[in-house]
């Protein structure tokens, strides 16, 4: 019985040894390919609600629920059909199939597809709406509307630094006046 199994298993071995040796340049890639995306892709299950803000360095697959803010800026989001992000998202690619409210950065693209329903403003060179898909917003896709909204989100880093002195005149009690104003 064990004999069986363990021949059919030599067999196997020994056909797909010689399967991949003499289509080796093509099958290695195609193998290197599947792997590599599925293992560089994180995955937010449908039962996973995340209240804050996200980052990384991956590609993620939200199938659940996140609200916050969103931000992957060398890799790609996918809002699967299942999920629902209540968020602003700052990606390189942005494909959305469920529900997304909130404003969507996309340096490279957007892609609304046909069963999404998306409330928000898109800033992205390039933009993709399915038909069917709901959308409820604006559109930028000129350039220098995405510098602008990244100048943005690199403009708000700063604030946190001029908040920080903000602390040491307060116990002078001379500078809180001139703080504010910068704020303004």
């Amino acid at each position: 019985m064990f004999d069986i199994g363990k021949k059919g298993a030599d067999k196997g071995q020994d056909s797909a040894t010689q399967a991949k040796a003499p289509p080796s340049a093509a099958a290695e890639p195609a193998a290197h390919r599947t792997p590599a995306a599925s293992r560089e892709a994180a995955v937010i299950g449908p039962s996973i609600h995340i209240d804050g803000d996200l980052r990384g360095e991956e590609d993620l697959i939200i199938e659940g629920e996140v609200n916050g803010t969103v931000q992957l800026r060398n890799n790609t989001l996918t809002i699967g059909a299942q999920g629902k992000v209540n968020a602003d998202v700052f990606a390189h690619s942005i494909y959305v199939e469920g529900y997304m409210e909130g404003d969507l950065i996309g340096l490279e693209r957007v892609c609304i597809r046909k069963s999404a329903q998306v409330r928000g403003n898109i800033t992205s060179p390039r933009v993709t709406l399915e038909d069917g898909a709901r959308f409820k917003g604006s559109i930028e896709m000129d350039p220098q509307a995405v510098e602008a909204a990244i100048n943005k989100r690199r403009g708000a880093a700063p604030a946190p630094s001029l908040q920080e002195p903000k602390g040491q005149p307060q116990q002078n009690g001379a500078k809180p006046e001139a703080a504010s104003v910068a704020k303004r």
